[in-house]
């Protein structure tokens, strides 16, 4: 069975930090990249960080850059969101995200999502 589970999430102040988890089973982690989403209520979901299948790239959203890296352990088959100088403009539900592709087809695969909340 496939399997994204988040860890991580709750309740911090401006300022702090959280880093967010995501453990992968029943598929080749290795060979997927991996994303990281968040959606704020009201709002749509949001692209916030990816990582290549390897960890020798990343790309971050231009709200989180500077603040939040993003960075796997293949060997664990986890991912990770560090997540620093948090704002209340951070909360949200964050999702992580497996996706493949090949010749077969695109291969996505998402976690139940962990809730952060940035607020004094």
């Amino acid at each position: 069975e496939v399997q994204l589970v988040e860890s991580g999430g709750g309740l911090v102040q401006p300022g702090g930090s959280l880093r967010l988890s995501c453990a992968a089973s029943g598929f080749t982690f290795s060979t997927y990249a991996m994303n990281w989403y968040r959606q704020a209520p009201g709002k749509e979901r949001e692209l916030v960080a990816s990582i290549t299948s390897a960890g020798g790239k990343t790309n971050y959203a231009d709200s989180v850059k500077g603040r939040f890296t993003i960075a796997r352990d293949n060997a664990l088959n986890t991912g990770y969101l560090q997540m620093n100088s948090l704002k209340p403009d951070d909360t949200a539900v964050y999702y992580c995200n497996a996706q493949s592709s090949s010749w077969s087809g695109v291969y996505s695969y998402w976690g139940q999502g962990t809730q952060v909340t940035v607020s004094s």
